[in-house]
């Protein structure tokens, strides 16, 4: 009896898998990695963006291309690690996966299921960004799904920034919401957009919503092709505004699969 119901129930859970990864509430899949081939994360799916300028936020890693102490696919995850080493000026190397042009999207539903770095100085993200070329930014817009920033140990962020609402000005649409294992163990990062609102979900559950106020591309430039990133960045005006722990180094995002959904 045991092994009829043990049965059973593997049968139960191998369907759902399958029935997540086809379709979710009506939805399609149309893009998805589920990381099950080691090595370099799929060329196909993935680029690198590359460089040690400080991003626009003093931050402090180098991001390299192609270079699996950075960027790999192990035991059917995807691993990005920021390390205490240098390259030129910076003091830290890291990686940032994008999917632009091999990944763009209009509206729909994408889920990360990811294991957060953890430490003082760690900042990784899990965003967007508007795939005109070249991007104008803030005009262009930009889509946190998540951020957490490593002195502020389970407080996620999502927020929006567009030419209307962006921090710099002191109108940025966000809001938080507490995960404390964020780095222990892995949850979903989820957003759904469509031509009215954006909503950033963690386990399936809303914390902040950003509503399409039909006022122009000032403030909805929501309605044209972005492309995801993936990254962990090291200090910066934001994740560094306590410092770095350089003792804590090396630091790993693990993402379990990203599917998205239209």
């Amino acid at each position: 009896m045991r092994t009829y119901w043990a049965a059973l129930l593997s049968g139960i859970i191998l369907a759902g898998c399958a029935s997540s990864r086809q379709g979710l509430a009506g939805k399609k899949l149309v893009w998805h990695d589920e990381f099950d081939h080691a090595g370099l994360p799929d060329a196909s799916r993935w680029s690198y963006d590359v460089g040690g300028h400080g991003w626009g936020n003093q931050e402090l890693q180098y991001y390299t291309a192609a270079k699996p102490e950075n960027a790999r696919v192990e035991n059917g995850h995807l691993i990005i690690e920021a390390r205490k080493e240098s390259v030129g000026k910076n003091a830290y190397t890291s990686a940032r996966l994008v999917t632009k042009g091999k990944g763009d999207w209009t509206y729909g539903r994408i889920d990360v299921r990811a294991k957060l770095p953890k430490g003082v100085g760690t900042w990784p993200a899990i965003w967007m960004l508007g795939s005109t070329t070249p991007l104008k930014w803030p005009d262009d817009g930009e889509i946190d799904i998540m951020e957490h920033v490593g002195y502020d140990q389970g407080k996620i962020h999502g927020s929006v920034h567009c030419k209307k609402y962006y921090h710099s000005i002191g109108t940025q649409k966000t809001a938080t919401t507490m995960v404390p294992d964020c780095s222990e163990n892995f949850h979903v990062y989820s957003l759904e957009w469509d031509a009215e609102k954006i909503t950033v979900l963690v386990d399936n559950k809303a914390y902040f919503t950003f509503n399409n106020e039909h006022s122009g591309a000032e403030a909805w430039p929501f309605n044209k092709p972005f492309h995801l990133l993936l990254n962990i960045a090291v200090g910066g005006g934001w994740g560094g505004q306590k410092g770095v722990d350089e003792s804590i180094f090396p630091q790993k995002m693990e993402v379990d699969y990203v599917r998205v959904y239209q």
